[in-house]
């Protein structure tokens, strides 16, 4: 039977898309995406061509050192950790690759989605020579049967005795977490002393760093400080100023002009608007704009804050809460107790009183039953650990008053739980009175955090606002 010139046609356009899949990551991964989420529809923009040219260029071997800084949610994972390694596969069943997260959940996911393409129906006939080993098929590590590999690891996790000619870090820290000093020491020494000991041959081994931009000693920041063999790629939101943009293996020219968001199909002025708000100036700057200093500096200003001559009267639809945060020694060089008491009100939150000082237990409990008879507040927050553990169980055998445990577990550090709530102040929902005799004291702490001696007052602070933010929020005792 003879083929039809229509069929002929077909045929021959298919030989063309595939040698073309074969041969660049773009057609690759636009095949590919249906198979990872085909409940979903692919926007395409110019960015994901100009990162797979840089995917290429480190399969050549043209760049063996790649950090690309992106916004979240613009398909850095599904190129650079999910069809990457399949496309790399594909081409050479014998390459190996590591890849890495914070999450061990995370990695994995990554490592299913990426085994979903090479067990695809496409991908096998695309690449007949690349086949998964029956007995080497497991969601952390799937081997080819010519002893190729993809390995998935988290931040921390163990990688003794594995390596890679490959080796990519999809988002090594947890965004969450990223101001906690020892969460980024952590991801960073893990790089030094296990990840980077994973190269199979280190002069020809490729690093890709792909991730959104959080602190300026993060492992982006850490990698450019210590090395300056780094291609760094920077992808913001929006261009802060009009730039050429050039490809880096087909000389393709584009440009954005200063203001030009990233992909507005994906994220409008709308979405950019609330983000600024979520996020704050410090989050927004570093996570959406991969500038992880905004101008000016500082995770809290004081200009955030709205001013008040006279407190507004408390009425019956308004709240009042006492915010504490406990020591229980009184020597000079421990940290004082704080008490801050807010009333909220239809236009937001007033800081009405504050009370600092360093105090033995006895005294502290007395202070504080002073306190509440005094201001006869709805809620009184205590944080549950150390004396405010005692001193929550006092509280509620002896009085009558509201008493909140809140449990810092899983919040981070000091510097991260404000880092979380910065963004009500900055969206002027807090409130300070012109002259207090305690303001001068509360501001600079305020003003100089996180480089404050003290962090008492920030962390009631904090520990206040996250109360506010999550109301329905259970808090166990």
């Amino acid at each position: 039977m003879i083929a039809s010139p229509q069929l002929k046609q077909q045929a021959a356009k298919t030989l063309l898309q595939r040698k073309a899949q074969r041969e660049h990551m773009i057609d690759f991964f636009l095949a590919a995406f249906p198979i990872v989420d085909p409940g979903a529809q692919l926007k395409m923009n110019w960015h994901i061509e100009y990162i797979c040219e840089y995917l290429e260029a480190c399969w050549e071997r043209e760049i063996k050192k790649l950090i690309l800084n992106i916004p979240p949610r613009f398909m850095k994972s599904n190129l650079c950790t999910v069809s990457f390694p399949a496309w790399g596969l594909g081409k050479d069943p014998a390459e190996k690759f590591m890849c890495a997260s914070y999450s061990g959940k995370l990695s994995v996911k990554h490592s299913v989605d990426s085994r979903l393409i090479v067990e695809s129906p496409w991908f096998k006939t695309l690449f007949p020579e690349t086949r998964i080993a029956k007995d080497q098929n497991a969601k952390e590590k799937f081997q080819t049967t010519k002893r190729g590999h993809r390995i998935a690891t988290s931040v921390g996790g163990s990688a003794t005795g594995d390596g890679g000619n490959f080796l990519i870090q999809d988002d090594p820290i947890n965004p969450r977490m990223a101001m906690s000093e020892a969460e980024r020491n952590t991801a960073n020494e893990w790089i030094d002393q296990t990840w980077s000991t994973r190269k199979n041959d280190p002069k020809t081994a490729v690093e890709i760093i792909v991730m959104q931009r959080l602190h300026v000693k993060d492992p982006t920041g850490k990698m450019l400080s210590e090395d300056d063999g780094w291609t760094q790629v920077v992808i913001p939101q929006e261009a802060e100023i009009s730039q050429i943009i050039t490809y880096p293996r087909t000389g393709k020219i584009i440009t954005r002009r200063e203001g030009e968001l990233l992909h507005t199909d994906r994220v409008g002025p709308d979405e950019v608007k609330s983000f600024k708000k979520r996020l704050g100036s410090y989050g927004y700057s570093s996570q959406q704009q991969q500038r992880p200093s905004p101008k000016g500096g500082g995770i809290i200003k004081l200009e955030w804050f709205n001013r008040y001559d006279v407190a507004p009267e408390r009425k019956e639809h308004h709240s009042l809460r006492i915010s504490l945060d406990t020591a229980n020694k009184d020597k000079e060089i421990n940290d004082p107790s704080v008490a801050e008491v807010w009333l909220t009100t239809d236009a937001g939150h007033y800081l009405v009183d504050v009370w600092k000082d360093r105090v033995v237990y006895p005294d502290l409990k007395r202070k504080v039953i002073n306190l509440l008879e005094k201001w006869r507040p709805n809620e009184c927050i205590i944080e549950d650990k150390a004396s405010g553990q005692q001193l929550i169980q006092d509280l509620k055998r002896e009085t009558y008053w509201n008493i909140i445990p809140i449990d810092p577990t899983g919040q981070g550090d000091k510097v991260v739980r404000m880092s979380n709530e910065s963004p009500a102040i900055e969206a002027g929902n807090c409130w300070l009175p012109n002259k207090a005799p305690w303001l001068f004291d509360f501001e600079t702490e305020v003003e100089n955090f996180p480089n404050s001696e003290h962090f008492d007052q920030v962390d009631s602070l904090s520990q206040f606002l996250r109360k506010m933010r999550q109301p329905e929020e259970i808090f166990v005792w």
